[in-house]
């Protein structure tokens, strides 16, 4: 596990215009490349590198960039299961980083050249070439690497969301903020990110990971049992309610941040303060099963089920975001980790790893 020095990010500040150049030229972007493709959905097998896929075509307002890296994350595992419905065949992945290797005219003229250094969330990362939106980049100074940066995207950008603005301002600081998983990724930001936002926090994780955890700074860890061979910990192993209750003098939490799904959504909603609000997020142990709103009626309690495009929806939100995270990580106050990296070749391992629970950090794909 390689850990992301503070140094590595001194200088970067994404609240200024984009650093480019004023000028534009095309390298050569070949017809085919190597991608990792979904043509039926299924297991993580269904995830197959090809040779030929033909390389995306460049449109107005785009860039093509060619990856170094694409992040692993638990919503690419819904795409290729189907859980998440997306037209068939279709390149995985929502999350790169790399050079700019072609510049549209109108994405030239906001000064973006070849060679730029950039990371970026749009589908179809898992390949050499991704088709980007000139607003969608983010500009990677020379003291970040390119997988630090990558790093950076998907799981920086929706835990900044999950502790910034999804709960609706019912959370307030010094108050009670439960997050499941903090062992993984995504909640690794989220708990260290509820930490600089002022709230008290409640992790669980499984007992396999508690001295990693240790580290993120939670008031009160939870450690449980593993369930071998899953992404997940057995969340019946003890009575978190009543932990959690115990911990809050028993007014529970005011937030629920919850990537966990099936296997906690009963716990989230019983561990709910007064008006408090279940961010339920993804769906590692399976998919949130339909219940009823008279559920809440008990404590005036709020669900929302958030995404991640929905709270990036402009340039100027994007920026916000990830200028926050950037400023968080060269101050110090936000340690983030790059567990491993896999070739493109082997695209099935990949999910398989981050799927087993074995990740303490990004897990990647190096292209």
């Amino acid at each position: 596990m390689l850990s992301i020095a503070t140094r590595r990010i001194a200088n970067i500040s994404t609240a200024r215009p984009m650093a480019f150049a004023s000028f534009r030229f095309m390298s050569s972007v070949p017809s085919t490349m190597r991608a990792a493709v979904v043509r039926e959905t299924g297991d993580a097998h269904a995830l197959k590198m090809e040779a030929d896929f033909p390389t995306p075509e460049l449109k107005p307002g785009q860039v093509i960039v060619k990856n170094q890296y694409a992040g692993i994350n638990f919503i690419d595992t819904y795409h290729r299961k189907g859980l998440y419905a997306r037209d068939l065949p279709f390149i995985g992945g929502q999350e790169g980083g790399g050079e700019v290797a072609a510049v549209s005219d109108e994405a030239a003229a906001e000064g973006i050249k070849v060679g730029d250094r950039v990371a970026y969330s749009v589908f179809g990362s898992y390949a050499e070439y991704t088709a980007v939106p000139s607003a969608k980049l983010l500009p990677v100074p020379d003291e970040v690497e390119i997988d630090v940066a990558t790093s950076c995207v998907v799981q920086g950008l929706t835990a900044h969301y999950l502790v910034t603005s999804a709960h609706a301002d019912l959370i307030k600081e010094g108050e009670w903020c439960l997050i499941h998983g903090v062992g993984g990724g995504t909640c690794q930001w989220a708990a260290q990110m509820a930490k600089i936002r002022g709230y008290k926090v409640i992790g669980t994780c499984s007992k396999g990971k508690e001295e990693n955890c240790k580290t993120l700074g939670c008031d009160e860890l939870i450690a449980l049992d593993e369930v071998p061979g899953t992404a997940f910990e057995d969340y019946e192993s003890m009575d978190i309610v009543e932990k959690v209750m115990e911990v809050t003098d028993g007014k529970g939490c005011k937030a629920v941040i919850d990537g966990i799904g099936k296997s906690t959504v009963d716990i989230s909603i019983n561990s709910l303060a007064h008006r408090g609000i279940f961010v339920s997020f993804g769906n590692a142990s399976g998919a949130v099963p339909a219940f009823p709103v008279l559920r809440l009626i008990g404590k005036s309690a709020y669900v929302t089920r958030p995404k991640l495009l929905d709270y990036t929806t402009n340039r100027e939100e994007l920026v916000w975001r990830a200028d926050e995270i950037f400023g968080w990580l060269k101050e110090g106050r936000l340690n983030v980790s790059v567990d491993t990296s896999f070739p493109l070749e082997e695209a099935a391992e990949g999910h398989l790893y981050l799927e087993a629970g074995k990740s303490r950090g990004k897990v990647l794909y190096k292209i």
